[in-house]
Protein backbone atom coordinates (compact mmCIF):
# COMPACT_ATOMS: atom_id res chain seq x y z
CA UNK A 1 0.00 0.00 0.00
CA UNK A 2 1.25 3.48 -0.94
CA UNK A 3 0.01 6.68 0.68
CA UNK A 4 0.27 10.01 -1.18
CA UNK A 5 -0.30 13.21 0.79
CA UNK A 6 -0.12 16.74 -0.61
CA UNK A 7 -0.81 20.07 1.09
CA UNK A 8 -1.28 23.34 -0.79
CA UNK A 9 -1.26 27.05 -0.03
CA UNK A 10 -3.38 29.09 -2.43
CA UNK A 11 -2.91 32.63 -3.69
CA UNK A 12 -5.31 35.17 -2.14
CA UNK A 13 -6.98 36.14 -5.44
CA UNK A 14 -10.29 34.20 -5.73
CA UNK A 15 -9.06 31.84 -3.01
CA UNK A 16 -12.46 30.50 -1.92
CA UNK A 17 -13.63 29.77 -5.46
CA UNK A 18 -10.29 28.23 -6.43
CA UNK A 19 -10.30 25.97 -3.37
CA UNK A 20 -13.78 24.72 -4.21
CA UNK A 21 -12.82 24.10 -7.85
CA UNK A 22 -9.57 22.32 -6.93
CA UNK A 23 -11.39 20.09 -4.43
CA UNK A 24 -14.00 19.14 -7.04
CA UNK A 25 -11.37 18.44 -9.71
CA UNK A 26 -9.36 16.24 -7.36
CA UNK A 27 -12.38 14.29 -6.08
CA UNK A 28 -13.48 13.65 -9.67
CA UNK A 29 -10.26 11.70 -10.24
CA UNK A 30 -11.74 8.75 -8.34
CA UNK A 31 -14.13 8.23 -11.26
CA UNK A 32 -11.38 8.22 -13.89
CA UNK A 33 -8.26 6.59 -12.45
CA UNK A 34 -8.68 2.92 -11.46
CA UNK A 35 -5.36 2.76 -9.58
CA UNK A 36 -6.59 5.47 -7.20
CA UNK A 37 -8.09 3.34 -4.42
CA UNK A 38 -9.29 6.10 -2.08
CA UNK A 39 -8.99 9.84 -1.64
CA UNK A 40 -9.87 12.55 0.85
CA UNK A 41 -9.65 16.23 -0.04
CA UNK A 42 -10.11 18.80 2.71
CA UNK A 43 -10.31 22.57 2.82
CA UNK A 44 -8.65 23.92 5.93
CA UNK A 45 -10.56 25.90 8.55
CA UNK A 46 -7.68 26.43 11.04
CA UNK A 47 -6.47 30.00 11.41
CA UNK A 48 -2.94 29.17 12.55
CA UNK A 49 0.03 30.81 10.82
CA UNK A 50 1.46 27.41 9.84
CA UNK A 51 -1.82 26.13 8.33
CA UNK A 52 -2.06 25.13 4.68
CA UNK A 53 -5.23 25.74 2.63
CA UNK A 54 -6.00 22.34 1.09
CA UNK A 55 -4.92 18.78 1.78
CA UNK A 56 -5.09 15.65 -0.33
CA UNK A 57 -4.77 12.15 1.09
CA UNK A 58 -4.83 9.24 -1.36
CA UNK A 59 -4.06 5.51 -1.43
CA UNK A 60 -2.69 3.19 -4.10
CA UNK A 61 -1.87 -0.52 -4.18
CA UNK A 62 1.73 0.16 -5.18
CA UNK A 63 4.17 2.67 -6.63
CA UNK A 64 3.16 1.74 -10.18
CA UNK A 65 -0.42 2.75 -9.36
CA UNK A 66 0.81 6.10 -8.07
CA UNK A 67 2.85 6.56 -11.26
CA UNK A 68 -0.19 5.84 -13.44
CA UNK A 69 -2.20 8.37 -11.42
CA UNK A 70 0.55 10.98 -11.66
CA UNK A 71 0.63 10.74 -15.46
CA UNK A 72 -3.10 10.40 -16.11
CA UNK A 73 -4.50 13.22 -18.30
CA UNK A 74 -7.27 14.08 -15.81
CA UNK A 75 -4.70 14.36 -13.00
CA UNK A 76 -2.45 16.51 -15.16
CA UNK A 77 -5.43 18.80 -15.85
CA UNK A 78 -6.05 19.21 -12.11
CA UNK A 79 -2.33 19.80 -11.49
CA UNK A 80 -2.22 22.52 -14.15
CA UNK A 81 -5.16 24.33 -12.56
CA UNK A 82 -3.77 24.04 -9.04
CA UNK A 83 -0.33 25.24 -10.12
CA UNK A 84 -1.97 28.35 -11.58
CA UNK A 85 -3.74 29.24 -8.31
CA UNK A 86 -1.43 27.84 -5.61
CA UNK A 87 1.56 29.57 -4.11
CA UNK A 88 3.19 26.52 -2.52
CA UNK A 89 2.81 22.78 -2.00
CA UNK A 90 4.40 19.97 0.01
CA UNK A 91 4.21 16.24 -0.67
CA UNK A 92 5.01 13.00 1.10
CA UNK A 93 4.74 9.50 -0.36
CA UNK A 94 5.30 6.40 1.77
CA UNK A 95 4.78 2.65 1.79
CA UNK A 96 2.95 0.63 4.43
Amino acid sequence: MVKHIVMFDFKDKNKKENLIQAKAMLEELLEHIPTLKSMEVGINFAQEERAMDLSLYSEFEDEEGLKIYANHPKHLEAVAFIKSVASASKVVDYRL
